[in-house]
Formats: C-alpha cells, structure tokens, sequence
C-alpha cells in the first residue's frame, strides 16, 4: 500500500505529537531528579519534535526516498549481504574464524591488562559487577559499530561496478555491509550471554532488550553510512579519518571505564554520544535488571540524534549519488 505524500506527513506529524505529549507528562522517577533540568529537557525535546516535524513536512520527498528504496528491495539486500559475508573470507582455509578471533583476542588482551597485571580490575566496573563481563558488555557493541561503520563508509567504493550501473539501486550498498558486519555481531552476542551465565547473570527478560540496542546501533551507523559514504567518493582521505576518531571515541565511550564514577558535569556531556546509550543499553539488560524506557530521556535523545542524522545523511546521499559513477 502506497502512502500519499499528505498522508506521511500527517502520520509523522501525529507521532511527533504523541511523543511530545509522552515526554511533557513524563515524571524522572530518580531520587536526584531537579525539577528545573527536567523541565528543561522537555522543552528542549519538544522544541526539537517541533523543528523535525517541519523539516520533514518541508523535505517530504528527500527524506522519503532512501527509505522506501530500501524496502522495496529487502530481497536482494538480504540475498547479496549473505554474499558479501561469504565473499570476504572465500579464499581463506579458516574463514570467518578469523573475523570472530581478532575480537576475542582483544577482550582477552585488556582483560589480562587491566584486570591481572594492573590489578584493582572490580574499581574498573560498575558496582559488583565482574570487570570482564563489564568490559565485554562494552566491546560487544563497539567493535559492531566500528566494523560496520568502516565497511559501510567504504561500500561505493569495494562495489564500484555496481555504482557505474544505470539500473542498480546503489543506495542498498551501505546497509548490505552493515547486515554483513551484523552476522558476525550475532556470534558476539552469544559469546556475551555465555560469559554472563559464568559469572551468574543468566539470561532473564530483560535480556531481550539486546536486541533492542542492536537495532538501535543498526539504524544509527546506517544514518551515518550515508553520509560518510557519500563523502568518501570525493575524499578518500575519509577513511583514515574515520580510524582516527573511532580510536578516539572508544576511550570517549565508557567501555573501559565506569560512567557513574565521575562528576555529573562530566555526565552530562560525555552523555551527548549516542553511542553511551548504547553501551549502557547492553550492559543493563545483562547486568542491571533495568527497561530501557526507564532512562526517558536517553532514549529520546539517542532517537532524536538517529533520525536527524538519517535525514542529514538521506539528504546528501540523494544530492550527491548522481556524481558517483563521474568520479569512480
């Protein structure tokens, strides 16, 4: 079924107008909530729901394209990511293991570290929580996230061929390699509730939540893909960047170390990365016995953020694809 133009905006004008009524009588249940920083907070929510409601009732059209491209083609993108996964690892007699040992080694390596040699490894968790189950809650959705981010960023360029086709819809290939990362990512996952269940945190209800956060972590790289992807066509250098800032943003994400240790200034800034969110996210549904929907206004930021970079990056995409095959 086809929604008209009018008939979009006015359903995503009603959820806009769903969720500002949520957000304004919403109560913080938490004991140090300050009444003025709440209040706060929903005018701002709401003054962004505002904002996003008229840009996308404005740009109806720009927003709308890549997500319809997307569906409409949900067959080949699953067909060719299973593709692009076997692809990768064809020629090698071990195969995916590898793409599943680095990780595992990595873990292992900051665990000895930090934990064994350095000592003092429980003060690096977050209460009484083992440091290596803390530390692979963390890891889990990093390396998803980078990997994906890297391959995604890199798409148009492996799959120039197909670029250069008329007929091919290329806006499938970002999210082509982010389901392929996302098959590896599954495998990590379960590495996670095993080494939960040693420890004694065994899957509960609200460990289903991981799957929550993963599909948050899937929309907000595929958001940024397209952007990133766009861009790299016309400025290699992109790549080497995007290494440089995600060395950076693992130690500027709470992997290593525990959030709540630190002064609420802090907090409050280091919270402006989304991707906080979402390694608080796996950590609480392993460990922390905690809804996601309990921390309010983190998820209505982290959504917020996610589709304002979608918009962004569906924007560029769509403005500079017709130059792709020109400069490829």
């Amino acid at each position: 079924m086809k929604i008209s133009k009018k008939g979009g905006i006015v359903i995503f004008s009603v959820m806009g107008l769903i969720l500002a009524v949520i957000i304004i009588v919403h109560q913080n249940p938490g004991p140090g909530a300050d009444p003025t920083q709440e209040l706060i907070k929903k005018i701002i929510s709401c003054t962004v729901i505002l904002a996003a409601c008229i840009i996308f009732a404005k740009w109806y059209d720009k927003f709308t394209t890549l997500p319809v491209e997307l569906f409409q083609n949900r067959h080949l993108i699953w067909k060719l990511a299973k593709n692009d996964f076997k692809k990768r690892y064809a020629g090698s007699y071990m195969g995916a293991v590898w793409a599943m040992l680095q990780p595992v080694v990595t873990v292992a390596m900051y665990y000895i570290v930090f934990d064994k040699i350095m000592g003092n490894g429980a003060g690096r968790g977050s209460g009484d929580i083992p440091f290596v189950l803390f530390l692979t809650a963390g890891l889990v959705p990093w390396f998803y996230f980078s990997e994906a981010l890297n391959n995604g960023t890199n798409a148009m360029l492996e799959y120039n061929y197909l670029v250069k086709k008329v007929v091919f819809k290329i806006s499938i290939l970002p999210i082509i390699k982010i389901i392929a990362a996302t098959f590896i990512h599954v495998f990590f996952v379960c590495i996670l509730l095993v080494v939960a269940a040693i420890y004694g945190y065994y899957p509960t209800i609200y460990t289903i939540q991981i799957v929550y956060y993963s599909a948050c972590l899937f929309i907000f790289v595929l958001a940024l893909c397209y952007t990133t992807c766009s861009v790299v066509v016309f400025f290699r250098d992109l790549s080497q960047i995007i290494n440089i800032a995600l060395q950076i943003g693992m130690w500027a994400t709470p992997i290593l170390w525990d959030i709540n240790g630190l002064d609420s200034k802090w907090v409050f800034i280091l919270k402006l990365n989304p991707l906080v969110y979402i390694v608080n996210g796996y950590r609480s549904a392993i460990c922390e016995r905690e809804w996601f929907f309990q921390d309010f206004f983190s998820t209505m930021y982290f959504w917020i953020v996610t589709v304002v970079l979608f918009g962004i990056g569906a924007a560029i995409f769509k403005r500079l694809k017709v130059h792709f095959a020109d400069v490829l």
